[in-house]
């Protein structure tokens, strides 16, 4: 079958590899149709990526078509089109048995830690397909990035007319805007990048867009009357970015990291005391976010069409990187088809 494998940082290839036979039970085979580009395989194609190795597969935002299934607790059938949660647990450590899976001890993140979906085919645990006979191959590969939106924002247990600051405007940052939203809260936007703020008042409707150039903490100053937001995602991944939060986050507020760096973030304990912030990092996402992301676009509460900026057959991908990696790309969610 054929496969796109990143060799080491800033090098792609395509290859050829054993097509799958063995089917384990358990488990599906299953024909990729649509992968997204996401921050993690940038990084990952930078040098930059975290609890990495090359050479790699990429690829785990995935829409897939099932082929054959092994398992006979599994509803699943052959056609069915399917999400993939990409988050490979092993049941028995003390975060799986508590249910935090996203955050299993020995986590296998396919396309991160061992080979993804950056190829025809992939065998997965049944478990770990979630079906809709409604969305499309793009919407079901859109699946897992809104799952780290969702998670960040159950996380942050927003609340109804909160202000909430989203620091960083790109595809993290965005999949944490519709949940905002859906708890009741109004999202405000910061970002360096003038293009990514239009994008999010032009497609995702966002009123309140801060430019992370000047001084943000006077900005929310000013449009909160001299209030500080009570909480704030950090969506950047960078190490400045996320220490500059605790500036930002009112009295008893919570910060929640969900992009993350190699490095230490540092700050200043009394004023992390004195405020009594909370901090936590949000880390990938939980079954039933899948589930719960599936039925909002199905129902028509979250919107995918904004999304996918640029796409490529499979076999196209070396010919437009070049473009795409450009300053100017400004690309939000890039699609490759196979």
């Amino acid at each position: 079958m054929k496969a796109i494998v990143l060799q080491e940082p800033g090098k792609f290839a395509h290859t050829t590899r054993d097509d799958v036979s063995d089917v384990p039970p358990g488990s599906a085979l299953v024909r990729v149709r649509r992968t997204g580009i996401c921050g993690t395989d940038w990084h990952a194609f930078h040098g930059r990526q975290p609890f990495f190795t090359y050479p790699r597969v990429l690829g785990h935002e995935l829409g897939v078509e099932v082929e054959r299934v092994n398992d006979p607790n599994s509803d699943l059938k052959p056609g069915d089109k399917c999400s993939v949660e990409p988050y490979l647990n092993c049941g028995t450590c003390i975060a799986c048995r508590r249910g935090k899976t996203n955050c299993c001890t020995s986590l296998n993140v396919i396309g991160v830690h061992s080979d993804g979906g950056m190829c025809e085919r992939l065998v997965l645990p049944a478990r770990k397909l979630h079906r809709s006979s409604k969305l499309s191959l793009d919407q079901l590969a859109l699946v897992e990035t809104l799952a780290i939106g969702c998670h960040a924002v159950a996380r942050a247990s927003v609340e109804p007319k909160e202000n909430v600051l989203i620091i960083g405007a790109g595809p993290i940052g965005l999949s944490v805007i519709p949940f905002v939203r859906a708890a009741g809260a109004e999202p405000i936007v910061a970002d360096v990048s003038e293009s990514r703020l239009a994008f999010c008042r032009q497609h995702m409707n966002v009123t309140h867009t801060l430019d992370a150039r000047q001084d943000v903490k006077a900005q929310l100053a000013t449009l909160l009357n001299g209030d500080l937001p009570t909480a704030v995602l950090d969506a950047t991944g960078n190490p400045k970015s996320m220490a500059g939060t605790f500036d930002l986050i009112a009295h008893a507020g919570r910060i929640i990291l969900v992009g993350l760096f190699q490095g230490d973030v540092t700050f200043n304990d009394p004023n992390f005391h004195r405020r009594e912030i909370t901090l936590m990092a949000s880390r990938n996402a939980l079954p039933g976010d899948f589930k719960s992301i599936i039925k909002l676009i199905e129902d028509g509460k979250v919107d995918t069409t904004p999304w996918i900026t640029h796409r490529t057959p499979a076999a196209g991908l070396l010919d437009v990187l070049p473009a795409w990696l450009a300053p100017d790309a400004n690309v939000i969610k890039a699609m490759i088809e196979f």
